[in-house]
């Protein structure tokens, strides 16, 4: 029996550094600070981990005006959607081509999210990564679908 432990202890130790690289924290992203973002899909990556939206913005994209009113999912209330509408800012200048990080594929199913498709217009409110030089990504707090929101911190109702 001891024997049996030590051989699973060994292997759960070699794999670790593995597992611990093939998921993160949101530590490096900018939590203070909600980003919104439209595009089209230009790429559609729908497995474990996560779902994965590449998107390609407009130059000079704003926060539309009616975003402070829109609906959201009753499960925003213990992360205060609402508040995080009011701060929402657009995104940074210069950057047109975006990778959109969704929930783990079992919450994104649990929502029942169809797999969008290249050239579906997609928009997203979310989080993107604090350091400089990063690159153009967002982890997707609110993903909206034509008349669709989903809050993807959560499951639904």
């Amino acid at each position: 029996m001891h024997r049996r432990n030590f051989i699973l202890t060994a292997a759960i130790a070699a794999i670790a550094p593995q597992l611990a690289r093939a998921h993160h924290g949101w530590s490096g992203f900018d939590a203070d600070t909600p980003v919104y973002l439209r595009g089209r899909i230009k790429a559609v990556k729908w497995e474990n981990p996560h779902a994965m939206l590449t998107i390609e913005i407009a130059d000079g994209l704003q926060v539309p005006a009616d975003l402070g009113g829109r609906s959201l999912p009753a499960q925003a209330s213990p992360v205060d959607g609402a508040d995080i509408l009011r701060r929402t800012k657009a995104p940074p200048a210069g950057e047109r081509e975006w990778t959109l990080e969704l929930a783990p594929l079992f919450r994104v199913n649990q929502w029942k999210i169809a797999e969008p498709a290249v050239g579906d217009e997609v928009e997203a409110i979310g989080y993107i990564l604090r350091m400089a030089d990063a690159p153009a990504f967002m982890r997707v707090e609110y993903l909206f679908v034509g008349d669709q929101t989903y809050g993807l911190r959560s499951g639904p109702a």
